[in-house]
């Protein structure tokens, strides 16, 4: 894909959002988990600290990031589990919506689910301070440690692209380019999911994000999510369109 401008404004609880806010919000993640992974917080300009801190991780590998986060990941599983054993199948969705000047949704839907590009793991990993580990299995699943938005613990999860089991968000016929999967804990439990949904505009393309989450959790870490949700896609639309590959 070759480079092309892009600027990205988001709605996050019904109210406009513009990139300098999402970039506050990620630039304040950094110190919390730079100190929950034990590695020195990175300094300089906000670009050059996303790529050193995801360099950083990358450099510790799955098993190294497994065991200084083993401790979280135990008590993240119990709680996960636990949520969704009381919600009964039920979801509350933690949702927001992106406008974008420049590109298409289906050239980002293909940049975003190309796992043979040679920076896939890099900006998986990049996108959020709070993404930890990305990795895709055989079966194509995908294995996720991150700090989701309004969490004290780092959480593992998996999502299955191919199967949509038990979400209860539904597609929407005027967003014609998406992708969707059920999330799981490593153990199979159901604890979620994602669907998130595509549409041109005239100027770009539209994005409508959505995770779901047990409803027996607290509102604040829905609400907190949203804007982990916004920022880790903006900067993927800025990572696909304004770097060639």
């Amino acid at each position: 894909m070759g480079s092309t401008a892009v600027s990205v404004s988001a709605i996050i609880d019904g109210r406009r959002h513009n990139r300098d806010a999402l970039l506050a919000w990620e630039a304040r993640r950094f110190s919390r988990a730079a100190a929950k992974i034990g590695l020195p917080a990175p300094a300089g300009t906000l670009e050059q600290r996303r790529f050193a801190f995801a360099d950083a991780k990358l450099a510790l590998g799955p098993e190294e990031i497994g065991r200084r986060l083993a401790r979280e990941v135990k008590l993240g599983d119990l709680v996960a589990g636990t949520t969704a054993r009381l919600s009964h199948g039920r979801r509350n969705l933690s949702m927001c919506h992106l406008h974008i000047t420049g590109g298409s949704a289906a050239e980002f839907r293909r940049w975003m689910l190309d796992t043979t590009r040679a920076d896939f793991l890099r900006s998986m990993v990049a996108a959020s301070p709070d993404h930890f580990l990305f990795r895709v299995g055989a079966d194509g699943t995908q294995e996720v440690i991150e700090t989701t938005g309004g969490s004290p613990l780092a959480t593992r999860f998996f999502i299955d692209l191919a199967d949509t089991t038990g979400l209860t968000s539904v597609p929407h016929s005027d967003f014609p380019v998406r992708f969707a999967g059920a999330a799981s804990t490593a153990t199979g439990r159901a604890i979620g999911g994602v669907r998130h949904q595509f549409r041109d505009e005239p100027a770009g393309f539209h994005a409508s994000l959505c995770v779901e989450f047990p409803r027996f959790l607290p509102p604040r870490m829905i609400s907190q999510h949203r804007w982990h949700l916004a920022t880790e896609f903006a900067n993927w639309i800025e990572f696909a369109f304004s770097r060639s590959g």
